[in-house]
């Protein structure tokens, strides 16, 4: 246990300093753009952005170098490549091993009530904060020379309904957008196994625990010893490649984002673990924070995953059985910051596009961020791409609108990166209340 206390807080540490790097080189590759193009030498930023920065999948890029995203992009890929394993055995073996079913439904409903409590505050907060901003005239940006988005992503919120369950079993093994069809299958092999029992079950069983082994092994190898230099690469890449005039439209919007998540992560989620779980929110805003920068800087939930499970486990003492079934499932469908995320942008976008938006609309519009942010795949930029889906159930339609929407396409990388730290330290919040609720949380471990 103390080799483990003492390699999570090394970790900690050059997760830190590459934080502060990452953040110093990104702002300062920013300024040197805004340098080179204003004194007429965008080619020199050209040949740095083809070096370092440049995405080389796209259109036009096909001699560009980009360092920095392939680093970046080879990093996130290795922890991709693990998530519907790790997803499907850590639930499958966490239900499976809990005999009684009335303690496995009663985790259940604790597990839910938590979700949709934070996620019931992410909500209220951000609609009452969005609609004073819009009552103010504050969400109301002049947009120039932005292409009108197609908005191609728009559906039926209730769509998620429909995916939960797979046709195919191979589909939901098969995109890391489908994990939601992994968690159901999950547990139905979970319930399965607790019905045919331990005997009949032993050798599937030893073969998911057998697996799950080997994929914490790997994932603990790649974040232990690529996290703090991939962090680096992917906060410099990620301030280095969007300029300052992307930012100047919608500053109100930013501002109000990024104060409102703020807000909720270092004041809600540490009173409802002081009020729910009864345990020291200071301590639990320091051990969190390696997992909130972790978050940050990938903006993935499903890459944060891992992380998020061993920390609950080894700093704040939850019970494996807990964290293997509320981390996994939170992965998926609980995510206050993109809630947040998703209401105020709408709020701005009915602001730009001149819609009158209503207490009772704002309801409407809360209730649909609640059900795309389930929908949500754990993946970077996801959060914005589905906003389109609010967008078409509120009817925010019109061709201002759209605009508008490009707008935030636009701009709301460095904000998507916030909300996937709310979303995972979301889960952890969660988790621990369940634990101390069943008596399954070391309180010595978390205080230690």
């Amino acid at each position: 246990m103390e080799k483990n206390k003492n390699s999570g807080s090394a970790l900690a540490r050059k997760m830190a300093v590459s934080l502060v790097c990452g953040l110093a080189a990104g702002f300062a590759f920013m300024i040197l753009r805004e340098k080179l193009v204003a004194s007429g030498n965008s080619g020199i930023w050209q040949t740095i952005n083809d070096l370092l920065f440049q995405d080389i999948t796209t259109e036009g890029a096909e001699r560009a170098l980009g360092l920095f995203y392939i680093i970046g992009q080879l990093f996130i890929k290795a922890l991709q490549l693990v998530i519907i394993p790790m997803v499907f055995t850590s639930i499958a073996l966490a239900i499976g091993s809990i005999a009684d079913t009335r303690t496995m439904g009663r985790i259940s409903a604790k597990t839910l009530f938590w979700f949709l409590l934070c996620s019931f505050m992410a909500l209220a907060l951000a609609g009452c904060v969005g609609y004073a901003t819009y009552s103010m005239g504050l969400f109301n940006a002049h947009i120039e020379g932005l292409t009108e988005a197609a908005g191609s992503t728009g559906s039926n919120p209730l769509n998620v309904v429909l995916n939960v369950i797979p046709s195919n079993i191979v589909t939901a093994f098969g995109s890391n957008n489908a994990v939601l069809s992994s968690v159901f299958l999950a547990v139905a092999v979970g319930l399965s196994m607790n019905v045919l029992g331990e005997s009949r079950t032993s050798t599937l069983r030893r073969l998911l625990g057998e697996v799950n082994d080997v994929v914490v092994v790997f994932l603990n190898f790649v974040v232990t010893n690529f996290a703090p230099f991939a962090v680096f690469v992917l906060l410099t890449r990620t301030f280095a490649i969007y300029g300052i005039d992307y930012l100047k439209p919608a500053l109100v919007y930013v501002v109000v984002t990024v104060v409102l998540l703020f807000v909720f992560l270092l004041v809600a989620y540490p009173l409802v673990v002081a009020l729910g779980a009864k345990q020291n929110p200071i301590t639990f805003i320091k051990k969190i924070a390696n997992v909130a920068v972790f978050g940050f800087s990938t903006s993935s939930s499903a890459a944060t995953l891992p992380l998020n499970i061993r920390v609950c486990t080894e700093d704040f003492g939850v019970d494996e059985s807990i964290a293997s079934f509320v981390l996994p499932l939170g992965m998926t469908i609980n995510m206050d910051g993109t809630a947040i995320m998703q209401v105020v942008a709408t709020v701005f976008i009915a602001g730009c596009a001149g819609y009158t938006v209503t207490p009772a609309q704002l309801v409407v519009v809360a209730l649909l961020a609640l059900l795309a942010s389930v929908g949500t795949p754990a993946a970077p930029g996801a959060g914005a791409v589905i906003l389109f889906t609010i967008l078409s159930g509120a009817g925010f339609v019109n061709d201002s609108a759209l605009l508008a929407y490009s707008l935030i396409l636009a701009i709301n990388r460095p904000i998507e990166m916030l909300v996937t730290s709310l979303n995972v330290v979301g889960d952890a919040v969660a988790s621990i209340c369940v634990a101390k609720s069943e008596g399954l949380l070391n309180e010595e471990t978390f205080n230690a």
